[in-house]
């Protein structure tokens, strides 16, 4: 007798069903576990980032402390990713998640103590450093983690998902942080807080079932360590996404600018800051639930063209904007554009890799990411300073464009890229 049942997914969804179904990949115990662990960790990460400006600002009145603790982050990142790429790809990525987050644990339980005991801000930025190695070893492992979890068809949803839960996470952890630092007036509760969500990550992430397949282990040599900025660099769809990219978070980095628009351009004050702030992460929440509940892109390349350009053109819209209502609408616009291009990034640098090689070609993508994010907000403060801050968002828009209009050029494969789930 032939069986004529669709094959079910790891969630025991037929695909087709799964496909039609936005819920249906969350039913999917692992994936489950794994954006639960991811939500309360980034939520408790959001809070902690508050705490530590607020705390240090607090002692030191210095802006040079509150910049140092940019430098002390990176720093991880410029020294480890590449072998942390490596161990992505050579263990089990399971484990790695684990034990970089009891690591991340124990780093903010020291900053809990150094915060209730007075000790000297120096620890503090032992700390930081300590975190930040930690998450330059979970993100790579982390990243190449999800598509062993979730079916081929699944994976574009199921990075909607993840991305919103990091978005509902960023606007509601620095409020959930500020509120609980003008209750206790002190961040030692807050520090604890992300202690608890560091172990309540690791707790969920040890109940996923998954069994790595056996593979042949790399030796770590400078040969294994460039594997994947080898891949990237022959891969021509990989390359220009990323580089696609990192140039618009470079050159779009009008967030570093919000405090000087809120004071100085719409008169708003700290209140008005804080809903600047929140607009951003809020317009990408908001298009990562829409993206969860519509098919796969169809013309996914073109798409993300398209609105990384569209965030180029809000970015514009936003600089030139003297009216509090309109500028927060087109942040909220740049958030929902710039999640676009998130989740197009996301799945064709993930599913375009083999397994094999996806922890050190993620490793290269969160590098390259990671130090545009913080090298956009100085460039941003740059330009301001010399030419003013309006001058400076204007031409960060403009240089978004260009980039949308010379990567279309150079990598016409983008353009032409067809189903995300294909």
């Amino acid at each position: 007798m032939i069986d004529t049942e669709p094959p079910l997914d790891s969630a025991g969804t037929p695909p087709l069903a799964a496909a039609q179904d936005p819920y249906a990949v969350l039913r999917n115990r692992n994936v489950a576990l794994y954006l639960g662990g991811r939500l309360v960790a980034s939520l408790g990460q959001q809070m902690l980032t508050v705490a530590v400006g607020w705390e240090l600002y607090e002692r030191t009145h210095s802006a040079l402390a509150l910049g140092l603790v940019g430098l002390t982050q990176m720093a991880p990142m410029v020294l480890f990713t590449l072998p942390a790429g490596h161990i992505a790809d050579n263990h089990d990525r399971k484990r790695i998640i684990v034990l970089m987050s009891s690591v991340l644990a124990c780093a903010s339980l020291g900053l809990t103590l150094i915060s209730a005991l007075g000790a000297p801000v120096f620890w503090i930025y032992f700390c930081l450093f300590v975190a930040g190695t930690a998450r330059t070893f979970l993100w790579p492992a982390s990243s190449a983690f999800l598509p062993q979890l979730v079916s081929r068809q699944d994976f574009a949803r199921a990075v909607a998902w993840s991305s919103g839960s990091f978005q509902l996470s960023s606007v509601a952890g620095p409020a959930a942080g500020g509120a609980l630092i003008a209750l206790t007036h002190h961040a030692a509760p807050v520090y604890a807080f992300n202690t608890v969500a560091s172990l309540i990550c690791l707790v969920l992430i040890s109940f996923v079932r998954w069994r790595p397949a056996a593979a042949a282990k790399e030796k770590m040599t400078a040969k294994s360590l460039i594997v994947g900025f080898k891949f990237v660099f022959a891969s021509p769809i990989i390359l220009g996404t990323i580089t696609l990219d990192m140039f618009a978070v470079l050159l779009g980095g009008a967030t570093a600018l919000l405090p000087v628009y809120a004071k100085d351009i719409l008169a708003v004050g700290p209140t008005g800051l804080g809903f600047l702030q929140a607009a951003l992460p809020l317009g990408s929440l908001v298009c990562a639930l829409v993206l969860a509940h519509r098919p796969p892109l169809q013309k996914a390349g073109r798409a993300m063209l398209l609105a990384v350009a569209g965030f180029g053109l809000a970015t514009i819209a936003f600089g030139c904007s003297h009216w509090f209502w309109f500028s927060l609408l087109m942040l909220f616009v740049c958030g929902a554009m710039d999640n676009v291009s998130v989740v197009v990034r996301h799945t064709l640098v993930q599913l375009l890799t083999p397994d094999a090689k996806r922890g050190r070609v993620s490793a290269v993508n969160s590098l390259f990411i990671g130090t545009s994010n913080e090298l956009g907000g100085f460039e941003s403060g740059l330009v301001a300073y010399w030419l003013g801050p309006v001058i400076s968002v204007v031409i960060g828009g403009v240089g978004t464009i260009l980039v949308v209009m010379a990567v279309a050029a150079i990598w016409p494969e983008i353009r032409k890229y067809g189903r995300l789930d294909s």
